[in-house]
């Protein structure tokens, strides 16, 4: 009688642990058979910033990865239209291209500040070509510089960080080389505008 009832325990025990791995299987293909979208996400990692990008990484409850990498594109703090950005490349590579990367930075500053300020136009074309008084602005505009310039790497950079917000100049409007400038205009500098820094051979104000 003992061992009968030992032997049905046995064959009870044996039914309980196929069954328990029978629901365990199922569970797990039904679990494989989902979209990732689906799936409980545990972990979201910021994993690369390059280049003005970020990427995402999302990880399964099970430690399978499911995105490796999702580009998301930085929006740039300035929209500027393709000939705007072209005359922004060539007058930073006309007015700076002998200086470093901060010098080219800030010119391309000073014409974004002149973009965003009442006191002037509203683009880069028109604050670059602006007259006053029949004279023009920018010195390499009058020259006919601004055309014949090719542009470099560095100002290319230069520009990139200008129109991802990165601005050095401390609200800088104008800027002038003293060594080249008219007795006139450096007057008119000196006593109407505040001086702010030098760099690169440019003095800069506002």
């Amino acid at each position: 009688m003992y061992k009968k009832a030992i032997s049905v325990l046995l064959v009870l025990n044996l039914i309980l642990l196929f069954g328990t791995l029978s629901v365990k299987g199922i569970s797990q293909n039904r679990q494989a058979s989902m979209p990732a979208s689906e799936l409980k996400m545990d972990e979201r990692v910021l994993a690369t910033r390059e280049a003005g990008r970020m990427g995402i990484m999302d990880t399964a409850v099970s430690g399978q990865r499911v995105v490796d990498v999702q580009f998301l594109e930085r929006e740039n703090s300035h929209s500027l239209t393709e000939e705007d950005l072209d005359i922004l490349m060539r007058i930073v590579e006309a007015e700076a291209g002998n200086q470093d990367v901060e010098g080219r930075l800030l010119v391309a500053n000073v014409v974004l500040n002149r973009v965003a300020s009442e006191q002037f136009p509203d683009s880069v074309k028109d604050v670059v070509f602006q007259k006053e008084k029949g004279v023009n602005q920018f010195s390499p505009v009058a020259s006919g510089s601004i055309w014949t310039v090719e542009i470099s790497e560095e100002t290319d950079e230069a520009v990139g960080r200008a129109l991802n917000g990165e601005d050095i100049s401390d609200g800088a409007l104008y800027f002038v080389a003293r060594q080249y400038a008219d007795g006139n205009k450096l007057n008119w500098f000196d006593r109407c505008l505040t001086y702010l820094f030098e760099h690169g051979g440019h003095e800069f104000f506002r």
